[in-house]
């Protein structure tokens, strides 16, 4: 009995729960952005592309950054120019995210130096362009142990503070290859899935463990392809799909984390087309990619 009175109140609450999304999603566009003049925003992979961008509007948002990059040079690099440019101090730190002892060190330092972090955006990454059995082991290992487990790392690291003091905000960088799978990019697909199912089991496991109590925030984005210089040998024929300006892309996370939006597609409308092909058949999802036809050719 107990079973079919928690199903029939699961199907009551259907309908109300599908206008609440629709109502949410909509009145996202609307909703005021929350200051970001108080957080300390930690940006991985600032030295060059949308984390560049990343910190420079962070900084003019009045936010204190801090940029983390495994290229020193770079690094410092965006981080004078972002000074320069606000008056702020912007700091810049050398880290191998990859390496668990060197982000935990690093942590530790920024905690002294800086302060304790509160928007965590895990944003660096790396592809190789490759059919599949052309992939060396090394290869595979980098991009997973930079595109994905660098976030368990980062996270495991920053997400302590935010819990002692029940606020923060984590934000991932997956990518639409993680939403639908692009040949000549399986490693790189497979990584930015898997940081889709990361964040959704992290916010589910703090909803739960704090009976919904957590005011931690995650943000998951999905770009289309960004014009960072990743792609080497990228084919768009169809013009409905054109590359991303890095600076467009960063305001768009940058929006998206300070309006607590938990999933946003670059464009936005990409990640609810994709949800409806999903539902379709598979013959109908092919003939959808083939009308899109966008494609990463391999690199030599």
């Amino acid at each position: 009995m107990s079973f079919l009175i928690r199903l029939v109140f699961l199907l009551l609450k259907i309908p109300y729960r599908i206008c609440e999304s629709a109502y949410g999603a909509l009145s996202s566009f609307f909703v005021s952005k929350k200051s970001v003049s108080d957080e300390i925003v930690l940006v991985t992979g600032a030295g060059h592309g949308i984390g560049r961008e990343l910190t420079l509007q962070y900084a003019h948002l009045g936010a204190t950054v801090v940029c983390l990059d495994i290229n020193q040079q770079t690094n410092e690099n965006v981080a004078e120019e972002a000074t320069k440019a606000t008056g702020r101090p912007v700091y810049a730190y050398r880290c191998d995210i990859t390496d668990n002892a060197q982000v935990l060190e690093v942590a530790q330092q920024i905690r002294k130096e800086v302060g304790e972090v509160t928007v965590l955006i895990n944003n660096a990454g790396i592809m190789n362009c490759r059919f599949f059995m052309d992939l060396t082991i090394d290869q595979i290992k980098s991009e997973f142990n930079v595109n994905i487990l660098s976030h368990f790392w980062m996270v495991q690291a920053f997400l302590p503070d935010m819990i002692k003091n029940n606020h923060g905000h984590v934000v991932a960088i997956s990518s639409i290859a993680g939403l639908v799978g692009f040949p000549n990019l399986t490693a790189y697909s497979a990584t930015k899935s898997a940081i889709r199912g990361f964040m959704t089991a992290l916010r589910e496991e703090l909803r739960i463990t704090t009976e919904g109590k957590s005011l931690i925030k995650f943000t998951t984005i999905f770009p289309n392809i960004v014009d960072t210089g990743l792609c080497k040998k990228l084919r768009l024929t169809n013009p409905i799909v054109s590359l991303v300006p890095p600076e467009k892309a960063a305001a768009e996370i940058i929006s998206a984390q300070r309006r607590d939006i938990t999933e946003r597609s670059i464009p936005s409308y990409w990640l609810p087309l994709i949800n409806i092909v999903h539902a379709t058949s598979k013959n109908m999802q092919e003939d959808v990619r083939d009308f899109i036809d966008c494609a990463v050719e391999p690199e030599n």
